[in-house]
């Protein structure tokens, strides 16, 4: 997918393009989905790809929403060893916007815990 990033930037908050194109990250408890507890679909906030059911999602208890699972195609992880730490980057496939992290720590049998900045999910 094509994107204008200066048609994004005038689309996006500061903060949003920042996470979202400069795989930035929000602060820990601050994102309005942390508890979000409504049924559907979590989608892609730059082309609106469907990226996790609700059914997925769990508090984790580290301040971003998590989940346990992605739809199957959605996502690409890409490893990430930017801070001086081995992480995996979560980006959505379809625009390649940095969505968050994901962990091999999660409590459910996929042992997955897909850690993500709110404001990249609508």
């Amino acid at each position: 997918m094509e994107i204008n990033e200066e048609e994004l930037k005038n689309k996006l908050t500061p903060e949003e393009y920042h996470i979202l194109r400069e795989k930035g990250t929000e602060a820990p408890f601050s994102g309005k989905l942390l508890h979000d507890d409504r049924t559907g679909m979590y989608k892609c906030k730059v082309c609106g790809q469907e990226l996790f059911d609700s059914k997925t999602k769990f508090d984790s208890g580290t301040g971003w929403p998590s989940f346990d699972k992605a739809i199957p195609g959605a996502v690409k992880e890409i490893a990430d060893d930017s801070i001086g730490m081995h992480r995996t980057e979560v980006v959505c496939s379809n625009c390649g916007s940095h969505l968050g992290h994901v962990f091999d720590d999660g409590p459910t049998e996929t042992g997955k815990r897909y850690c993500l900045n709110s404001v990249c999910l609508v």
